[in-house]
């Protein structure tokens, strides 16, 4: 689907990173990271479905759904629909909600606009897909790692059908995953949150680290899946 004549590069969102941002306030950071990004970033149809389409009809996250609409107005977000991504966004829906049975029945593991954003990433040859969800994120990763996930969901006896998961491994290989952790995490080091570190008192005994770990576990509560020992281990590194 992509020119390969062209140079553009593209950064894909699904709907759960973009949620992440918003309720805890950092949806400004797009634009600013978007800025130093020579290329665009794009939100499927249905992604923007969720985004601002369904929000709107409701009272809780009307507001969520108004910063996201501003974000498209001034160009920070994109949204993309084809027949192309259609087609293809059925096809990987099908694998992946074929990939593994619990009790004997096929397990429902994703949905559309999921599969949509990954269809998006991989036609358009995205430099990254950004998804804060675990399963999805881990049928890109690492594909058999997701029979442990869903035994804890599904409390069942979970198998695989191997050449169906053989396939949609084939069509992710090429996909790179990133969460919104990562996307902050940038912005630190990029001093677009400097403003946020607080001056030292015998509260704040470390200033940075006081951002971080407020920067991380309000992304962990909103959506993004990440362990206390992957937290940990950020703040480590951030501050070394």
């Amino acid at each position: 689907m992509k020119d390969k004549s062209t140079i553009e590069k593209i950064i894909v969102f699904d709907t759960g990173p973009i949620i992440s941002l918003t309720t805890n306030n950092l949806l400004w950071l797009l634009r600013a990271l978007n800025a130093r990004y020579p290329g665009r970033f794009l939100i499927p149809i249905k992604v923007k479905k969720e985004l601002i389409d369904i929000p709107l009809m409701t009272k809780r996250f009307k507001f969520e759904a108004l910063q996201v609409m501003k974000e498209l107005r001034e160009g920070t977000l994109h949204i993309i629909d084809s027949a192309e991504i259609e087609k293809k966004t059925l096809e990987l829906l099908e694998l992946a909600n074929h990939c593994f049975k619990g009790n004997g029945n096929w397990l429902k593991i994703v949905h559309y606009a999921e599969m949509e954003a990954l269809a998006t990433a991989i036609l358009l040859e995205a430099d990254a897909l950004v998804v804060d969800e675990r399963v999805t994120r881990k049928l890109v990763e690492d594909p058999y790692e997701v029979t442990k996930l869903l035994k804890t969901k599904f409390r069942s006896k979970t198998t695989i059908d191997n050449d169906n998961l053989a396939k949609l491994k084939k069509e992710l290989k090429n996909v790179k995953v990133i969460r919104s952790v990562e996307l902050v995490m940038r912005a630190v080091e990029l001093g677009l949150l400097d403003n946020y570190i607080p001056k030292q008192t015998p509260v704040v005994t470390n200033p940075k680290k006081t951002l971080l770990q407020s920067l991380l576990w309000g992304l962990k509560i909103r959506g993004c899946a990440l362990s206390q020992e992957e937290l940990d281990e950020i703040v480590e590194i951030e501050l070394e």
